[in-house]
């Protein structure tokens, strides 16, 4: 038995990841303190000296769910065009997001979409965090101009901000219970929209 004061020791990635689920299928709000230490398997006590409060918590299972794209992130690098990325993330994404493995959708997205007052600053984290992906998404773009893929003169804020939507529409798409199917025929769409937001040349009649 641990002395007086001390927290019982317990295994803090499981947990983190336990707490990590919970918020994810749940969102922030409505994800309570008895919620979280049950799901984790330790005390309230052993919650605030791991991690200080329910916000730090919150925000080290971001990071976690973040560090989990990494593998995802590094396929991506394999992509020779700026079209081939945008299509690859969206395609991964959307599978990850119909995992029956894991709650559906995005965390980023889903977790806090409104909350109180008293947590607007999660809300605005996550917000920033959304941001990230708008950030990803044009500095690939930027590339492609520089390499020559993308016509110069493309409205890359716009196009960035139309893919970006997309992605976070699949997010609420397969949390209200799309199928895989479903979720590629958007991106299809999606993807047969590229022609005319780049701006590439008609192609000839052969």
């Amino acid at each position: 038995m641990p002395p007086p004061g001390r927290p019982r020791s317990f295994d803090r990635a499981a947990a983190l990841r336990a707490a990590m689920e919970l918020f994810w299928e749940r969102g922030y709000e409505a994800t309570s303190l008895t919620d979280l230490t049950t799901a984790m398997g330790i005390s309230s006590p052993s919650l605030y000296a791991a991690f200080g409060s329910k916000e730090n918590l919150f925000r080290e299972t971001i990071a976690l769910y973040g560090s989990d794209d990494e593998e995802k992130r590094s396929r991506l690098q394999e992509c020779s065009t700026a079209r081939e990325w945008i299509e690859a993330k969206l395609r991964d994404n959307a599978d990850d997001y119909v995992d029956p493995g894991t709650p559906r959708g995005c965390m980023v997205v889903l977790a806090a979409t409104n909350c109180s007052p008293g947590n607007q600053r999660v809300q605005d984290f996550l917000a920033e965090c959304r941001k990230g992906d708008q950030q990803e998404v044009r500095a690939r773009l930027d590339r492609a101009v520089a390499e020559g893929d993308i016509p110069e003169g493309a409205d890359l804020a716009a196009i960035a901000s139309f893919y970006v939507t997309v992605l976070q529409g699949l997010s609420i798409q397969a949390r209200d219970g799309c199928s895989r199917e479903t979720a590629h025929a958007i991106i299809d769409c999606a993807m047969s929209a590229w022609p005319a937001l780049v701006g590439e040349p008609q192609q000839r009649a052969g």
